[in-house]
């Protein structure tokens, strides 16, 4: 795997019951997809490039829509992109009953449709995104060149909206609050990690894609949206009308604590992550620091270089992680261990850590340098490419699984705490001090470590 190709790393597991969630939740962030609620992008999971390697364009389209648009997705979906020579769709098929069926239908709206034509661009999205829907896949999916260039402005750190983290809950296909930034109109309007949004403006959000419903939750600057909520623990839906504003969105926080423990937490594996870990773990050294907490919770992944360039900061000689194809292709990615970490260190984690971050956590943990601390992750071992397009739309699609450095893919499984430590949310929310009990068991760890 080339670094200059940019892989997506985006969490997602069907969601825990009731009963469980509220016993592995994390009051501190919950965040699994990765969908940055009213920020300028439409994703944020992970902060998302793409680079000329790998690049596909498309011919320009023939006379006929319906043509064009199946040779364009044929193309997409060859055996060479999917690793085979075989292509997901027979030639024959797509050159005659596709486009005839595809013909008829344009010409039995054409003559019996009453209300208003729709565009014909309208009609070509939506088949783009019925053909990476057909896959079955929740992470490959179309972009328009707007929706793309959304996406690609993540990494710059300031946003627009609400200020919240948004993914999609499996339990009930509505968007779900998964974490709060701070300092955001969503934290001063008292928005809640796991609250379920039913309604934006009055207008339901169930059965919509993560994108539709981000899309109606975030405007622009200095507008206002009412949500509908779903809160556990509530008798009925609650209504919250928030101010749109801008949002800085810094994704590592660093403290000294007491007894010269250092804390570093990340929120996501973005590209301006980088220089902000590096910076701590050097603020850490010239401090005396004498343990470090890393924690990850609630963090839903990022991009790949990212993370692999951060485990080269602390991890020992050897492998970081690799990837397969189905074609069997391994990429390793491996350390050199000129910069490993020489004091102890805990990390914490929990349900929502995910992809890059149980990237990092597995490595940790596969290497032995660190403690893992906190409840089951989220087990997303699999891998996503950004394929743009000559006219600016992009194709996201699932191209390989990601494996810890001892051969273990976390698909499904996620990563096991060497201590498990359920979140006490009854505790965090009763009391204005928000007592984190995962966050001193980690200290208690630390200061044993530390000894």
């Amino acid at each position: 795997m080339d670094e200059n190709q940019v892989y997506y790393e985006e969490g997602q597991k069907c969601r825990q019951t009731e009963k469980t969630r509220r016993e592995k939740g994390s009051g501190k962030g919950l965040f699994i997809a990765g969908m940055l609620v009213g920020l300028a992008s439409t994703m944020l999971t992970l902060a998302i490039f793409y680079a000329a390697v790998g690049i596909q364009v498309f011919a320009k389209e023939p006379e006929n829509m319906y043509a064009g648009l199946l040779t364009q997705i044929q193309r997409l979906l060859t055996g060479t992109d999917k690793g085979t020579d075989t292509p997901l769709l027979d030639d024959d098929i797509v050159n005659t009953e596709m486009v005839e069926k595809l013909q008829l239908l344009e010409d039995t709206i054409d003559s019996r449709f009453y209300l208003d034509k729709v565009a014909d661009e309208d009609v070509r999205i939506a088949l783009y995104r019925a053909m990476l829907e057909a896959l079955n896949d929740p992470y490959s999916q179309y972009y328009t060149a707007e929706e793309l260039e959304d996406l690609m402005s993540d990494t710059e750190g300031i946003f627009y909206g609400i200020g919240a983290y948004v993914s999609l809950d499996q339990d009930t296909g509505l968007p779900k609050i998964s974490d709060v930034i701070k300092n955001s109109p969503a934290q001063e309007a008292k928005l809640r990690p796991n609250d379920l949004v039913l309604e934006a403006d009055g207008q339901s959000l169930r059965g919509m894609s993560l994108e539709e419903a981000v899309k109606l939750i975030r405007g622009p600057e200095g507008t206002t949206v009412t949500l509908t909520l779903i809160r556990e623990g509530e008798p009925d839906y609650l209504e919250i009308t928030i101010e749109r504003r801008k949002v800085e969105t810094p994704t590592v926080e660093y403290s000294m604590l007491e007894d010269g423990m250092a804390y570093i937490s990340v929120t996501e594996f973005d590209e301006i992550t980088v220089d902000q870990f590096e910076q701590a773990l050097e603020s850490a050294k010239t401090e005396g620091a004498k343990g470090l907490i890393l924690d990850l919770r609630g963090n839903p992944g990022g991009m790949l270089s990212s993370v692999v360039k951060m485990c080269k900061m602390i991890l020992p000689e050897g492998m970081i992680v690799y990837t397969e194809d189905n074609a069997g292709k391994r990429v390793e990615y491996k350390c050199d261990g000129k910069n490993e970490i020489d004091i102890p260190l805990v990390v914490l984690v929990d349900m929502n850590s995910a992809s890059a971050a149980e990237i990092m956590t597995g490595a940790i943990k596969d290497h032995g340098i660190g403690t893992i601390v906190g409840t089951t992750t989220y087990g997303k071992g699999i891998v996503q490419q950004i394929i743009p397009f000559r006219d600016g739309s992009a194709v996201k699609l699932t191209i390989s699984a990601y494996y810890t450095p001892n051969g273990n893919n976390i698909h499904g499984i996620g990563i096991e705490p060497d201590v498990v430590c359920e979140f006490d949310s009854e505790a965090y929310y009763g009391s204005d001090d928000h007592p984190d009990n995962q966050l001193e068991k980690a200290k208690e760890i630390l200061r044993g470590k530390m000894r």
